[in-house]
């Protein structure tokens, strides 16, 4: 099988000398491994950087082993934020996320295109609300659907905190997040039980069915806003 196509650098680990295996978010494939040989050499290793946006080349001559990449740097995502650890936590807990949640090559198009529009609004000033619909995007196109709208009255209130019940379970929510706005003014607190809600959610649905470990890096972007 031979491809390419453009995608998101999930994870890599060292392979032999000179060489690295990845996990690579792809726009029309999913999520995909691959070698990419001379990974550690100083031209490619500055670039194959987690969550970079990358084009690659993909060629595997044989299903039952591991094919192999060519890459190109598209955009050059995480250096841009080197110096801001909410935001460099953001973007591992994504990236973390999808390669704990996502089967092999299966494309999930709507999960590409609401990442591609969260890294564009990175840099808005109340990103971590973008960061949050993600989360409830990522959520309902993995096959369960959280369906907030249901707690509509809730939403009249962004700064207060409410009790739901979904499927027998409890949970605390702020009431911004029924409806997110970059309009609301909420404290820390509030922004961390949105993202303990969702965390929850997660576990729930998806890592404690599946045996899965929880990324240690959403849970350290939860702690940001102790």
């Amino acid at each position: 099988m031979i491809w390419q196509d453009e995608g998101y650098l999930l994870s890599k680990r060292k392979f032999r000398e000179n060489a690295n295996i990845v996990n690579v978010f792809t726009n029309s494939f999913g999520k995909v491994s691959g070698i990419v040989y001379g990974g550690n050499s100083r031209k490619v290793r500055n670039y194959l950087q987690i969550s970079n946006k990358i084009f690659v080349f993909y060629n595997n001559k044989n299903e039952n082993k591991i094919g192999y990449f060519k890459t190109e740097l598209m955009q050059a995502i995480s250096p841009k934020y080197f110096n801001d650890k909410t935001k460099t936590s953001a973007l591992l807990s994504l990236t973390s996320l999808l390669n704990s949640l996502l089967p092999e090559a299966q494309s999930y198009k709507n999960i590409y295109l609401s990442l591609d529009n969260f890294i564009n609004e990175l840099n808005n000033e109340k990103w971590i609300f973008s960061y949050i619909d993600w989360e409830l995007k990522l959520i309902r196109e993995l096959g369960f659907d959280v369906n907030l709208s249901q707690f509509k009255n809730n939403a009249s209130e962004p700064n207060k905190i409410s009790e739901i019940e979904i499927d027998n379970i409890k949970y605390k929510v702020p009431g911004f997040i029924f409806k997110l706005s970059t309009n609301y003014d909420v404290n820390n607190d509030l922004i961390k039980l949105a993202l303990s809600f969702t965390r929850k959610i997660m576990l729930n649905k998806f890592f404690i069915q599946n045996n899965l470990i929880f990324p240690r890096s959403r849970v350290l972007l939860e702690n940001y806003y102790n």
